[in-house]
């Protein structure tokens, strides 16, 4: 569903992302993990459109979108959420929601009772005319994925989004995720430094480290790749 290909980023002098390359299947939950700076959040930039390529090749569905702008993109079935929360204030939780239904317009929807049944389970029904900002931050994190789930995506990509949580929210999110995997076919990209709630819900990893792609495959085998816990742990 999802094809990195040899992707780099260069910001003047400083190389971002250096040649990376990964495959996410449809209906996989694909973890993207590495240390501060490794290199994650401007991966996601990089799909989602919000920042262009150096060079390398991005698929979407088997099609190149390396050149489509962000809101194409986002048409095609690339949603995402981000690291700080993109939230617009003015606008209620049920209004917020719409935004992103706005752009199924002319779109053949395959579930068309998707978003009201993950508006009840992620606890959103009594609070959907209520301001956003009102509402306890986890319960924002995850008004941010329902307004992505709202796009009907092909590929959920999802930037921390247990952090702030505590580890009651964090467990009832993995159950959420794990219902989404069973209920839609979408491919979801999950970046995490809680390296439990990454490994109870990816079926494979990629691990980048300064720019560079360290390791990618089985949860089992990348935690015992002697690089990758270099990198976490040092020498």
């Amino acid at each position: 569903m999802l094809q990195v290909r040899n992707v780099s980023k260069n910001f003047g002098g400083v190389q971002a992302v250096d040649r990376v390359s990964f495959t996410v299947e449809e209906n996989e939950i694909h973890g993207l993990i590495g240390p501060n700076g490794a290199g994650k959040t401007t991966m996601i930039n990089l799909i989602s459109g919000l920042l262009s390529l150096s060079s390398g090749e991005i698929l979407l569905d088997k099609e190149r979108i390396e050149n489509l702008a962000a809101e194409t993109r986002a048409k095609l079935g690339m949603a995402r959420t981000f690291q700080n929360l993109r939230i617009f204030k003015n606008l209620s939780v049920r209004q917020n929601i719409g935004i992103g239904e706005i752009q199924l317009l002319g779109r053949e929807v395959a579930d068309p009772n998707l978003v009201e049944d993950a508006i009840d389970l992620f606890h959103l029904r009594d609070v959907l005319d209520d301001a956003p900002e009102s509402l306890p931050y986890g319960q924002m994190r995850r008004l941010e994925i329902v307004r992505a789930l709202a796009l009907r995506p092909k590929v959920l990509m999802l930037d921390e989004p247990a952090a702030g949580m505590n580890p009651d929210e964090t467990n009832e999110l993995l159950s959420n995720l794990i219902w989404l995997r069973e209920r839609s076919p979408c491919a979801i990209v999950l970046i995490d430094h809680d390296l439990k709630f990454i490994m109870s819900a990816c079926e494979k990893l990629t691990v980048m480290n300064m720019g560079s792609l360290l390791a990618s495959g089985l949860p089992q085998d990348v935690t015992k790749n002697k690089e990758v816990i270099n990198a976490y742990l040092g020498q």
